[in-house]
């Protein structure tokens, strides 16, 4: 098979040559490359805007081959209904004259329609949205945001050469590839937010600065109004940080204390306008009256009540009890803390490229300095404190990204005192990995081959979850001229998590509403109320789905129960 075969292109070539200058500036210790990495090592500026920007590039790249992605889990299209929300300068929208018909997970649609998560990750969604017309463009600017930003934050822990081999291992490990860039769900904003805060806190402690503490009031903003549970966490790691802080130093770095107060203020505003605004009480969140009116916020829970007769997987049965543990259904023990610790620790694998395992190993001699203690103290409070929580997620734990390339660089570091090859050696193989997935990609991705190496691709993600039927059903829907109004009925045996019932802020302006199919006789209702919309009939698990005119008179399938909302919101 040649390269001729695959049909390169111009935009292939550019994509071999950004990969090539990427190789380069990995191998920044081979001899004819020290004096450009030097030349970088002393513009700290330019070096951020091109770590910035490299990632962004790379992906834009792939476009051919991987379109923008289309969201697909329910986390996503909630937050994106949240930065729908924001880009109508509101943190809420009007609860619908027909609720019922729009119930769905992680969204509230009493007492105002809105989504139950914090306003961050919304937030970098809107921004990307309303300055590109696409949502994905917060996407890209958070990673380029976190790839940049990791770079400024190692150049507080190391030598500026180190600092620029980090920045580049960012890219490597969290850029095009990663699925925090091809998804809506959030991690390259809650990790940029970090990236302020382990950045800021070695430069207070150095020279203390007002623009250093500001950084870092806007970094705990940033993680509070997204992950306010992990916030805890980052809290008490920054407190442990100032707390073998001699007294003279202490006072020196309280002079700007209030600098780091006021963003801090306004995130806790922010947080309890929104509160107020969504559930009508300052002191209850979103996410804590969903539970109250849903039970736990989790697709397994509302499966085990609604669809008791859909068996679950061995990890959903896992799953759904710990959420059980949590809810207090039963007692936790120090066995099952540790039981679950144990095993949600090969999910740090994400943090790691396989030839940094030894990097990893190596860090330990540098646990002798204290500031290197504090990282390890850190990163064990984030991995035991997200550990009461019955689920887990990569980016509940990304506001220590930065801190694992810093424990990956400081240990590269520490083998290229004694063993430079080797130092050299493991950045080739990381670097030789990312050109290798990122090569197949590029060129290669429609080769017969492809998809069986594929499948030993480690946590990358970049659209081969691409959802094939939503892809399919809104080509069939662009077909349909005007205002669509479209039911979707369920067969008995759905996956429940497989969920389609998600609007935008304003329905009724929207040109597809989508609604729950709860029977002829409750649909007529909302027929009625968009009288002046083409009615259709979704069956999502349809092989292909089926999309297809609502009849005058729709019977409902047979064994289904297809007028069963989500659930009833318990009266007060």
């Amino acid at each position: 098979m040649t390269i001729a075969n695959q049909g390169l292109s111009p935009a292939d070539l550019v994509e071999l040559v950004v990969v090539a200058l990427l190789v380069l500036g990995v191998l920044i210790w081979h001899p004819w490359l020290a004096p450009l990495a030097r030349r970088f090592e002393a513009r700290a500026g330019w070096s951020m805007v091109l770590i910035a920007a490299l990632p962004v590039v790379l992906r834009l790249a792939l476009l051919p081959h991987h379109p923008v992605p289309t969201p697909d889990l329910y986390d996503e299209f909630s937050h994106l209904l949240a930065a729908d929300t924001l880009r109508h300068f509101r943190l809420t929208n009007p609860p619908h004259a027909w609720p019922q018909f729009f119930e769905t997970f992680f969204v509230l649609q009493r007492p105002t329609y809105a989504s139950i998560y914090p306003p961050g990750q919304g937030l970098a969604l809107a921004i990307g949205w309303t300055l590109f017309g696409h949502p994905w463009a917060g996407v890209l600017a958070a990673t380029a945001a976190f790839c940049g930003l990791c770079y400024w934050m190692l150049r507080g822990w190391v030598s500026p050469r180190w600092a620029l081999a980090g920045g580049l291992l960012a890219v490597i490990e969290f850029g095009p590839l990663n699925q925090w860039m091809n998804e809506y769900w959030g991690g390259e904003w809650i990790a940029a937010s970090g990236c302020l805060v382990f950045g800021a806190l070695p430069r207070l402690r150095a020279a203390p600065r007002r623009r250093d503490a500001i950084l870092l009031g806007l970094g705990l903003a940033a993680h509070l109004i997204t992950r306010p549970f992990e916030s805890i966490f980052l809290f008490l790691a920054v407190a442990l940080f100032w707390a073998p802080w001699r007294p003279a130093d202490l006072k020196a770095a309280a002079k700007f204390l209030p600098e780091a107060a006021v963003p801090l203020l306004l995130a806790v505003t922010l947080l309890t306008v929104q509160n107020k605004q969504v559930t009508g009480s300052f002191a209850t969140m979103p996410e804590a009256l969903s539970q109250y009116q849903y039970g736990v916020p989790s697709a397994l829970t509302f499966q085990a009540k609604v669809a008791p007769h859909v068996p679950l997987t061995e990890q959903q049965r896992m799953d759904y009890k710990m959420q059980r543990s949590f809810l207090g259904e039963r007692t936790e023990t120090l066995g099952s803390f540790l039981l679950r610790l144990e095993y949600r620790v090969r999910y740090y694998r994400f943090f790691f490229l396989a030839p940094l395992y030894l990097a990893l190993g190596t860090f330990l001699f540098a646990l002798g300095e204290p500031r290197f203690r504090w990282v390890a103290l850190t990163l064990a409070l984030f991995a035991l404190g997200t550990n009461f929580f019955p689920a887990f997620q990569l980016h509940y734990v990304a506001a220590v990204t930065c801190l694992f390339v810093l424990v990956s660089v400081v240990g590269l570091e520490r083998i290229a005192r004694r063993w430079p090859e080797a130092a050299r050696l493991v950045a080739l193989l990381c670097a030789a990995q990312f050109v290798f997935w990122y090569g197949l990609h590029a060129f290669f991705d429609t080769a017969d081959w492809s998809a069986a190496v594929r499948r030993y691709e480690t946590w990358d993600s970049v659209n081969h979850g691409n959802p094939e039927r939503r892809i399919f059903v809104n080509q069939q829907l662009d077909r349909v001229p005007g205002r669509v109004l479209v039911f979707v009925r369920y067969s008995p045996r759905h996956i429940f998590q497989d969920e389609w019932v998600y609007n935008r802020a304003v329905i009724d302006e929207a040109r597809v509403v989508w609604a729950r199919d709860l029977g002829d006789a409750e649909n007529q209702q909302l027929l009625r109320y968009y009288a002046d919309r083409t009615a259709l009939v979704l069956e999502p698990d349809a092989q292909p789905p089926s999309l297809a005119a609502y009849p005058a008179s729709a019977p409902q399938p047979e064994g289904g129960t297809p007028g069963a909302s989500l659930s009833t919101p318990r009266s007060n």
